[in-house]
């Protein structure tokens, strides 16, 4: 046996080593080493056989109290590891374990009928902008699983009661052996007599057909919080499923869809729009009334605002989740507007107002020189050149 790696260097822990260290140290060599993830890879073979074969002997007390005495001599020429091959009868968990994470069953527990908690419900409600901005209350429907009344839940006929079953012995769970190219490795599946439950019901409740319960509409009232937005969900706790084998209610999740605004537009806690205001607003200044989700109010825009200029009104947004005091800002955009009709006084107005900034609205009309035209064009540009 000089030809053997110690069983504590090959996986890799002290002499010292606790079970839970041993344990850990071989599910992660196992996991790296396996054959389903290294296939053709003879090498990785050889060492997840050997991280095996040492685990094995380092798992169980006896043998390792043997192995620390003798060495490998203490299994030559019996049953042990080192005569005739491996035996993995005995590494049932430990193979469970490597296999549900290859598979994506992560690590099963040792029972199955243990209380679980039932599944959530999705349901969805639509909004307005203004309800997702300053909260609402809303009632909604929903089918829920109730006991059912006759049965107690047990979904047993009445006089009756749900018996142990015989092929898991009420364990939810059935042990299956199997050969491998290793030896005999242990599956642990769900028991397909009584799906898991270790109970079977055979005289079922004429009103829940042996469900243990009954469905029902029931109305639900839901608090919709202020700040919510669009896709964000309301957990209702033990609104859910029923649990399984006594465990708790899954819960009700309220999935909110919220209504376009014909004005406001949000991100975030911020909300944006757009505010028309007239050319002689924008020239001299002044107050301008801008329309906001609390109602409308004066802003004082400076003399000269361009068009497409954006304003800032602080804690005009949307009200925060978390802290009801907090709001965002609103941000808005100053579009200057241009008139689509005139009348004649008008016009003669906007004339007057263009030739006095030095327009050029009568040009050519009197027979100017090409050269006074050019002299004209440099001067200011007047009204004429909003409406181009």
């Amino acid at each position: 046996m000089a030809d053997k790696r110690d069983y504590y260097e090959v996986l890799g822990v002290d002499k010292n080593a606790d079970d839970a260290a041993i344990k850990k140290a071989y599910r992660q060599l196992a996991k790296k080493y396996h054959p389903d993830t290294n296939p053709g890879n003879a090498e990785a073979e050889a060492k997840f056989k050997e991280a095996s074969e040492a685990y094995a002997i380092l798992s169980d007390a006896e043998k390792r109290r043997q192995y620390d005495q003798f060495g490998h001599a203490a299994f030559q020429g019996g049953g042990g590891p080192g005569a005739g091959g491996f035996d993995f009868s005995d590494m049932g968990d430990i193979f469970g374990d490597i296999f549900g994470d290859f598979f994506g069953g992560g690590r099963r527990s040792s029972s199955n009928n243990g209380p679980r908690k039932g599944a959530n419900i999705r349901v969805g409600v639509r909004i307005t902008f203004e309800e997702a901005c300053f909260g609402t209350e809303k009632e909604i429907e929903v089918t829920l699983k109730e006991d059912c009344t006759t049965c107690k839940g047990t979904g047993a006929k009445e006089g009756s009661s749900p018996v142990t079953c015989s092929k898991c012995g009420g364990k939810g769970q059935v042990v299956y052996t199997q050969q491998s190219l290793f030896g005999m490795v242990r599956n642990v599946q769900t028991c397909p007599e009584c799906n898991g439950k270790g109970k079977i019901i055979k005289d079922k409740c004429p009103d829940c057909r042996g469900t243990g319960y009954t469905s029902a509409r029931k109305k639900i009232q839901v608090t919709i919080p202020a700040g919510i937005d669009d896709g964000q969900s309301i957990r209702i706790g033990s609104k859910g499923e029923p649990g399984i084998n006594g465990g708790p209610r899954g819960d009700l999740l309220v999935e909110v869809t919220v209504m376009r605004h014909p004005i406001f537009q949000r991100d975030g806690y911020d909300l944006f729009s757009t505010a028309p205001i007239s050319f002689a607003q924008a020239a001299l200044g002044g107050d301008v009334r801008i329309s906001t989700i609390d109602g409308d109010v004066l802003f004082n825009i400076k003399a000269g605002t361009q068009t497409d200029t954006r304003i800032r009104l602080r804690g005009k947004g949307v009200p925060s989740l978390r802290n009801k005091n907090m709001r965002g800002d609103q941000y808005v955009t100053l579009v200057v507007q241009v008139p689509e009709k005139l009348n004649s006084e008008q016009i003669e107005a906007l004339k007057a107002f263009d030739a006095a900034m030095g327009g050029t609205l009568e040009e050519g009309k009197n027979g100017d020189e090409p050269e006074k035209k050019e002299e004209k064009g440099k001067k200011k540009k007047g009204l004429k050149d909003l409406f181009s």
